[in-house]
């Protein structure tokens, strides 16, 4: 169930932008669409959408606005494409769409070196306990270099678990190839033979058996139903003691308050998180562990990506004004 224009559109598109974007890429839609721009940067209320999502052809939404089906089912006549700013989709309901026969795009590919740089600082940060001597430096109570200072763990010859090993997962693996560490993962599907030799990684097929042999655990699969909390009590029981987690993907994959306990136990020796279940709030007690890194959801924050993502954007939207199918268009079926 898709939809195109049946012919291109008579005037410029009405575009809606919820949020700020890179100014090269506000100029450009500026010139090729009749735009409203979010310029104040302040996220839209529910009631705004409902109202943009009247008076458009195109909603240009962010992972923080929430399309959902009730106001996917109030939306104008006219609204026929989607546009979303990022890689994920799971903020709109695709099968609501669908059944509007709204068209739904993203922007995939973009970001997957930005966010695999950022997932290999938790790697490499949380083992050597980054966080704790920046705070002990800022605080002036260093007293100087010991043998017994801050000791961490070093990462050659530990295993590192991929939970999900699509773009940002195999961008992964090859940097940590690089630090001597031993790539085991777990995917819906196993990889070739052949990228897994170039990856030097090896398949897992159970959850539970990666994550009990892992000594650091980075996340990168899709928010689903199936996904969420799928690191809860149970499995982080599994993992080593004085293992760590890395989640670069969605809040919701991990149970916050089964992680909370494992760090305070020490169960688990840190976190390294660039991704909370109810952003912006940060749990204060993630905030106040020292070696748990704490960072405001910037895995995929480079003026690089951020642009190449608006212009993608731009691609979308004007290939469905044209009258073709956008080459970033969400199928239904695949994602759900």
């Amino acid at each position: 169930m898709t939809q195109r224009p049946p012919r291109p559109l008579a005037a410029p598109a009405r575009v809606i932008v919820t949020r700020h974007l890179m100014p090269a890429v506000e100029d450009r839609m500026r010139a090729l669409f009749d735009v409203a721009l979010n310029e104040a940067d302040v996220p839209m209320t529910r009631d705004r959408l409902a109202a943009a999502m009247q008076d458009c052809d195109v909603l240009v939404p962010t992972v923080t606005d929430r399309i959902d089906a009730d106001l996917i089912a109030g939306a104008g006549e006219r609204l026929g494409l989607i546009a979303s700013f990022g890689a994920g989709t799971e903020h709109i309901d695709l099968a609501a769409a669908a059944a509007r026969k709204i068209i739904v795009t993203n922007t995939p590919g973009v970001f997957t070196d930005d966010t695999a740089d950022l997932a290999m600082a938790g790697i490499i940060g949380v083992p050597r306990r980054i966080r704790e001597g920046t705070a002990l430096v800022r605080s002036g109570k260093w007293t100087g270099w010991a043998p017994s200072g801050l000791l961490g763990r070093k990462l050659a010859g530990k295993v590192l678990g991929i939970v999900g090993m699509g773009r940002i997962g195999q961008a992964v693996a090859h940097r940590a190839r690089a630090f001597g560490l031993e790539i085991a993962y777990t995917n819906r599907k196993q990889l070739p033979e052949a990228l897994e030799r170039m990856l030097g990684a090896r398949y897992v097929a159970d959850v539970d058996a990666l994550m009990a042999e892992a000594d650091i655990l980075t996340l990168h699969c899709p928010l689903t139903e199936e996904t969420r909390h799928m690191v809860a009590a149970r499995r982080i029981a599994l993992m080593k003691p004085g293992s760590s987690i890395v989640n670069t993907a969605r809040g919701e994959l991990i149970d916050q308050e089964a992680l909370i306990a494992a760090l305070e136990s020490g169960h688990l020796a840190g976190a390294g998180l660039d991704v909370y279940p109810d952003e912006p709030h940060v749990d204060p007690r993630l905030i106040a562990h020292p070696n748990v890194m704490t960072l405001p959801h910037i895995g995929s924050a480079t003026a690089e990506g951020r642009e190449e993502s608006g212009h993608k954007v731009i691609a979308n939207i004007r290939m469905w004004a044209d009258g073709h199918r956008p080459p970033d268009q969400v199928l239904t079926g695949l994602v759900r």
